[in-house]
């Protein structure tokens, strides 16, 4: 986990160590200048500011390595929760989460993005989820399939939502009068973990989603690369054919095209896995049954995202990759045709390489969402004014019972 943008700012600086102790729990003063990569001499100086303000309790030593034993530090008073928010192109999914992560309430709401009055439809989903909230709110994230070009505008372009140039973040931050950040959605699932999950001890990695499409994000140092208008990641816009079928993107022979969702389900009905009328599901359950032109589908499309993969590990260097999304809930049947693809094509420096396939549950994507303001102290350069307001609410935090 890195710092970015520290040395000058006293008030970032004091704001991590809140949002690390919420997120991590109870930590020493050496593992919280190791993790932050700050030296021992500032966050002896901070510690001792939020202990005068009793927004921190030393609560216990720990042995020592050597010389004394550490004193461990834990919050004393609620640094507050955030709220999450997936868009998708029929609902909203919504959590509010505490510091740590955990899940208070999760809910699904309908919502058509593409009605002429979307935009007040989703600030009063959002709306109604703010005043909802118990406790302490540092702001509210959004998620969505699209690119968003810079937090300080918040302007999206989502073709799958039919949304283009839309000023979503400003637009939410006039109807909420919370900070609000807005984000792809799988740029929101690396900001989930960098803060709680094993970006922790990686600080260059890549999440890759499979599902309906195929998504990428990609960690440099900490933070999460963004490009110049805010489309960082987009591998399953990479063409793999020359010739190949429609993308949803307009083009054709795009990796999406051919492993995405509705490629499988195209690939499977046009080689007889599953009938005309056949689904994503009708596929899984025939490759659950062994049915060896289901297993194929999968097997090729591992193959297939495999080499793609392998290109983009040459290209960006990550230490760690991370699979996740809906369609690792059928890992089992890509993985030999990835391994073997992602493998051989691989410079032989990069074959050992872990590749992390995560379990998967709806919540993560609202989840992700919500980790965009608790990634706030860790990201100061990427979230900009917004992320000032989420520190600055996290430094008044009100007291609770301890």
């Amino acid at each position: 986990m890195v710092l970015s943008g520290l040395s000058p700012r006293g008030d970032l600086v004091r704001a991590a160590v809140l949002g690390l102790l919420g997120t991590r729990g109870a930590s020493s003063r050496a593992d919280i200048a190791r993790m932050l990569r700050v030296s021992p001499a500032t966050v002896t100086q901070t510690t001792k500011e939020l202990l005068q303000r009793e927004l921190i309790t030393e609560l216990r030593s720990v042995p020592s390595t050597g010389g004394r034993p550490a004193i461990l530090l834990g919050l004393v008073r609620a640094a507050g929760g955030a709220i999450g928010a997936k868009v998708t192109a029929d609902h909203v999914a919504i959590v509010s989460v505490d510091l740590d992560g955990t899940v208070r309430t999760s809910r699904s709401v309908p919502f058509d993005p593409s009605a002429p009055a979307a935009l007040e439809a989703l600030s009063g989903i959002l709306r109604d989820a703010v005043a909802a909230h118990d406790g302490h709110l540092l702001g509210v994230g959004v998620g969505l399939p699209g690119a968003v070009d810079a937090q300080a505008s918040g302007l999206v372009d989502a073709p799958t939502l039919g949304w283009g140039r839309l000023p979503v973040g400003r637009r939410l931050r006039d109807a909420l009068g919370v900070p609000v950040l807005v984000d792809n959605d799988v740029n929101t699932l690396a900001a989930a973990q960098i803060v709680y999950g094993n970006g922790r001890e990686h600080p260059s990695f890549m999440v890759v989603t499979i599902g309906l499409g195929v998504g990428c994000a990609i960690v440099q140092q900490g933070s999460v690369s963004r490009g110049a208008h805010g489309g960082a990641g987009e591998i399953g816009h990479i063409p793999v054919s020359a010739d190949g079928p429609p993308c949803g993107c307009g083009n054709t022979g795009c990796l999406e095209a051919y492993v995405g969702e509705a490629g499988l389900v195209a690939t499977a009905a046009r080689t007889g896995a599953i009938g005309q009328r056949g689904t994503i599901d009708t596929l899984s359950r025939a490759a659950r049954a062994g049915k060896p032109a289901a297993l194929e589908v999968y097997r090729d499309a591992g193959r297939l995202l495999g080499r793609t993969l392998a290109g983009v590990v040459h290209t960006v260097d990550p230490g760690l990759v991370v699979l996740m999304g809906e369609g690792v809930r059928d890992w089992e049947f890509w993985e030999t045709g990835f391994e073997e693809s992602f493998r051989q094509r691989l410079m032989p420096a990069r074959r050992g390489i872990r590749c992390l396939v995560e379990s998967w549950t709806e919540d993560q994507w609202a989840v992700g969402a919500a980790s965009l303001v608790l990634a706030s102290p860790f990201d100061a350069a990427a979230t900009g004014a917004q992320g000032e307001l989420v520190r600055a609410r996290l430094q008044t935090a009100p007291e609770v019972d301890r």
